[in-house]
């Protein structure tokens, strides 16, 4: 099995930047073991939206229209990471963000094409 880990979440204001990683671990970790990582966030009430999503080997990058131009995910390799850096942040960003593993291609685009999926981190914008 794979975890993952978020982190660098907390309390901005409109405009800032914000910087998340996920850091996936596991013992069956290699470069086969995981297709693509995935950036999520919810708000209460409503399911997880992807907002960006990235392979973990080599191809293109998803971004949703609500981050495109704002965000920007990538990842280290050696370091089993993926960053989602987040600038020009609106109050509508503010929500749980969580990353979460594609096991298999194509890159998915719902919450059921990930599994398994971190503990999320909360994001806040506001004045």
């Amino acid at each position: 099995q794979i975890q993952l880990a978020e982190s660098g979440g907390g309390l901005a204001r409109p405009g800032d930047s914000l910087r998340l990683a996920c850091t996936v671990s596991g013992r069956t970790l290699d470069q086969y073991s995981v297709f693509a990582i995935g950036w999520f966030r919810q708000v209460p009430g409503k399911e997880r939206v992807l907002v960006a999503a990235i392979p973990w080997r080599t191809g293109s990058s998803y971004y949703s229209d609500s981050v495109q131009d704002r965000f920007t995910i990538s990842k280290d390799n050696a370091e089993n990471t993926v960053v989602l850096q987040m600038n020009h942040l609106k109050p509508e960003d503010t929500a749980v963000y969580y990353c979460a593993a594609d096991r298999l291609p194509p890159m998915g685009r719902r919450a059921a094409d990930y599994q398994p999926w971190g503990r999320g981190t909360q994001v806040t914008v506001s004045s």
